[in-house]
Parts: structure tokens; sequence; C-alpha cells
């Protein structure tokens, strides 16, 4: 029994009138968040990056040789405004993590290079993250992690696949 299992019995209790079942994925979900968010946080930290930097910087090692994105494509990879991009490559040019190079295809364009420095601190970040990871996840058996990964993905369709009836 955990603390979402008496609020879900305090609900019952309470009010019999309603199904609080939801309660048991979403209030588990928002818990898990926050310890995986500090978690990511601390094996960012360990390498000298934040939470930002390691995102810019993993979309750019995700991308594969040269390492390099254009502004709008890092936009993307990330979910920020531009302007928000803008600064982030600002400062992580000024760490010395990335470099801004003129476009090749255009030439009002710029591209967004991955440093070998910001390669080996993304590299060492992810090392560590995953094996935190891998230590959350030891007391499920692999059938139940994927079980796991599969209904979470379902699930996150909801938000990318707008059904019908939740329209207008």
């Amino acid at each position: 029994m955990d603390e979402v299992d008496r609020i879900i019995a305090e609900w019952k209790r309470e009010r019999p009138d309603i199904d609080p079942s939801p309660m048991e994925v979403f209030s588990r979900i928002s818990r898990l968040n926050k310890h995986v968010s500090l978690m990511r946080k601390d094996a960012f930290l360990r390498h000298g990056l934040e939470t930002w930097e390691f995102d810019v910087l993993a979309a750019l090692r995700r991308s594969g040789p040269p390492h390099e994105l254009a502004p709008g494509q890092l936009v993307s990879e990330t979910m920020v405004t531009s302007g928000t991009m803008t600064n982030r490559v600002d400062r992580l040019v000024n760490r010395g993590l990335v470099t801004r190079e003129p476009s090749l295809d255009d030439r009002r364009g710029v591209r967004v290079i991955l440093t070998p420095s910001g390669l080996t601190r993304v590299d060492a970040a992810i090392d560590r993250l995953l094996t935190m990871e891998a230590t959350m996840l030891s007391r499920l058996p692999p059938h139940e992690r994927e079980l796991l990964a599969n209904a979470l993905r379902l699930l996150s369709l909801t938000f990318t696949e707008v059904p019908a009836h939740l329209e207008n």
C-alpha cells in the first residue's frame, strides 16, 4: 500500500458516488514525475549541466555526426520558442559546449554544432541518467517494464491524437 492507495480509500469513504480509480494512475504518474525530475536534475548537475542544457546538447548528439542542427530544428526537438532557443544557444556558445556557424546551404541561416566538450558532457550525463533510471526500474521484471512502457505509450497518444469526443 502506498500514499495513493490511502488517498483513493479516503475518496471512496467520503464520496462513494464517484469513481476515483483514474487517480490510481495519474496521481502515481505525478508523484513519479517529481522523483524522476529530481533524479534527472542530479544526473545532469553532476556533469555541470542544467536540464535545459542537456536537452539541447542531447538533441544535437542524437542527430548523429557531425552533431549539428539548425536553430529551427532545435526548437522542434526541445519544444521551446525561437527566442528561448536563441538565448539558450548563446549561453551554450559562451560555455564552449556548442558553436554557431554559417549554414552551408543558406547564407542567411546558421548551424548549431556540438563541440568536443559538449559531446563529452552530454555522453557522461546520459550514461549517469540511464544508470539511475535502470536502478529505479530494477524492481520490475523485464516483461513488466515492457508492459508499462507500452501502456504509457498508449496513454501518451491521448495528447497527440485528439479523440473525436474531445474536439471543439
